[in-house]
């Protein structure tokens, strides 16, 4: 029968076999780090599409329910929200036989590029303020607030990874 000696020096991990298995775990670790900001990049980026879809759709949907007829449209309007506030809180139909309301969004998405800003109280600011806004009567190089929403885009100057400016989205 043989017995077994264990001597102090076999039960455990060298501090040089230690140091080498830290070192791996680092640049194990540094090589994740980048891999993890363009995936979180990436989600901001899918957010943002979705967002500028559902307002876009919205606002499209608005100026439909304008042209035929469901909501009140003056002389010297082009037919476009007001607002970005008019798609969630609804307008009236004059169609309707009762009084009731046409709703366009159950809530306006935020700006998942506005936390990149430099703006003070990102938590406060309302999400109709994170976005900006084109009038119908602006160009699509140089959109402006006016006294309707045609287009709404990102203010984040940043670079998408597609190579294109977020604002440009």
């Amino acid at each position: 029968m043989k017995v077994f000696n264990f001597s102090s020096r076999h039960l455990g991990f060298t501090l040089i076999e230690l140091m080498i298995v830290v070192a791996i775990m680092a640049v194990l670790a540094t090589a994740a780090m980048p891999l993890r900001e363009l995936a979180v990049k990436r989600e901001k980026e899918q957010e943002l599409r979705i967002a500028l879809r559902q307002i876009r759709n919205a606002i499209d949907a608005y100026k439909q329910a304008v042209d035929d007829g469901h909501v009140e449209k003056k002389a010297d309007e082009s037919g476009y929200p007001p607002t970005l506030e008019d798609l969630v809180i609804g307008v009236p139909d004059i169609k309707s036989a009762e009084p009731k309301n046409i709703y366009f969004l159950r809530r306006l998405p935020r700006d998942p590029m506005f936390e990149d800003l430099d703006v003070a109280g990102i938590e406060e600011t309302p999400a109709a303020d994170m976005w900006g806004k084109r009038s119908y009567e602006s160009s699509a190089e140089n959109p402006r607030e006016g006294d309707d929403v045609f287009d709404v885009y990102s203010r984040s100057e940043a670079i998408g990874t597609n190579g294109v400016e977020y604002y440009k989205w």
